[in-house]
């Protein structure tokens, strides 16, 4: 389990919550979405909020971002990813993302961003190289 008060990018940390369901066949599937601004896969992350403990913005951001409803799994993050970040001023920063499993209960329809991300399951987001880029293996 990883810290996530011991950040790596002089304090610049987002939380994600990376969503997985169990299929009828007893595998474990995990769900992507694409950005909006850039169309690459990306699991549901966001800024620290002030009053919320980071795996509830973690949840927080899975329902906002991609209509999933569910809960995180366990209390600390599972694992970290640096990831630069770009602004609206165009800057870019270098953000540590600590990354909590979001099991999905259910999906809405309409979420609050709009819907406009597509969704894949795991072998599909292998082939998209999604976990090359930012480090995973399975």
């Amino acid at each position: 389990m990883t810290d996530v008060r011991k950040s790596k990018t002089d304090g610049q940390i987002q939380f994600a919550a990376l969503p997985f369901q169990i299929a009828e066949d007893g595998r474990a599937r995990v769900m992507l979405m694409t950005s909006r601004e850039t169309q690459r896969w990306v699991i549901p992350k966001g800024w620290p909020m002030r009053g919320r403990k980071p795996r509830e913005v973690a949840a927080r951001e899975a329902f906002e971002e991609a209509g999933l409803v569910g809960r995180i799994v366990g209390k600390k993050a599972v694992g970290s990813y640096h990831d630069t970040k770009q602004l609206p001023s165009r800057d870019a920063i270098l953000c540590e993302v600590f990354v909590f499993l979001f099991r999905v209960e259910r999906q809405l329809d309409n979420c609050r961003s709009g819907g406009n991300g597509r969704r894949a399951g795991w072998s599909r987001a292998r082939r998209m190289g999604w976990c090359a880029r930012v480090g995973w293996r399975n």
